[in-house]
């Protein structure tokens, strides 16, 4: 397949979760192009099956194919469990998921090689975390925290507007007397909470997102495959959700800090399922 550098990269999440790997992008990529579909309507992912997960990700990198993207980055971490060898047949471009460097970030800085990953019912059940992690280092013990009360938090913007703690000392409890150093915040969505798991875990314990070592994953591709846009010009994205515009628009350029961020509306399959 013949791909053009000017291609745009596209990035799919289950919401909004996917604006943390995009926010690095734009810091270490800015003359990248970026188109990015959040499948509000239909978030979480994390509670339903395995096959409307597939489905409904497969649907999200259709739409970006047809806009003509030269990589695909699946920044939901449930998505990248069940659906990335699919994406990866299925398409000629690259694909990437973000459970991989996410397991590889922590390995590095762990120093007693106890981790625990923090995310959701359909992350934690899929073991994509601890297969992955084992994979580098089979001395790693790891214990799996399914909290499925962080995504709604977020989507709906609570964890601005309201004290979300008792919530998150309830989620993060089964922690309190377990030994470890590291958190892998295994959901896309957890970066905007990070300050309030902080709070809830021990001290020293390092917290890991995968956004900045994933952004690290589609550099070296880019060079790799020579698909690397050299024009030195920065690049708005524009973004595409399933939902409500103005719920998108106003998390968007709070995370982001994009005024008048680019968002459209986009139907995909039945936004009701």
């Amino acid at each position: 397949m013949n791909i053009s550098n000017n291609a745009p990269i596209g990035v799919i999440d289950s919401g909004v979760g996917g604006l943390t790997v995009v926010k690095e992008m734009m810091s270490f990529l800015p003359q990248e192009k970026i188109i990015y579909i959040g499948d509000d309507a239909r978030c979480p992912y994390g509670p339903r099956s395995v096959e409307e997960v597939k489905r409904f990700t497969m649907e999200m990198a259709l739409a970006l194919s047809e806009m003509g993207i030269k990589m695909l980055v699946v920044a939901c971490n449930t998505a990248t469990a069940v659906a990335l060898d699919d994406l990866r047949n299925r398409f000629p471009f690259p694909v990437l998921g973000v459970i991989e460097p996410g397991a590889r970030a922590a390995s590095l800085v762990s120093s007693t090689r106890r981790i625990v990953v923090l995310g959701t019912v359909g992350t934690i059940k899929s073991r994509a975390y601890e297969n992955a992690i084992s994979a580098i280092s089979a001395e790693s013990v790891i214990y799996p925290l399914a909290c499925p009360e962080f995504v709604p938090l977020v989507e709906s913007g609570q964890y601005k507007q309201m004290d979300i703690r008792p919530i998150m000392k309830k989620s993060l409890e089964p922690l309190a007397h377990l030994d470890f150093d590291t958190a892998i915040l295994g959901c896309t969505h957890y970066p905007l909470l990070h300050n309030h798991i902080q709070e809830q875990l021990p001290c020293g314990v390092t917290i890991v997102s995968s956004a900045n070592e994933t952004v690290k994953d589609v550099e070296r591709t880019l060079s790799e495959h020579g698909i690397a846009n050299n024009l030195v010009e920065h690049k708005t994205p524009i973004f595409y959700t399933t939902g409500r515009l103005e719920d998108f628009i106003a998390i968007t350029s709070d995370w982001l800090e994009i005024e008048n961020p680019d968002v459209r509306h986009l139907i995909l399959g039945n936004p009701e399922a």
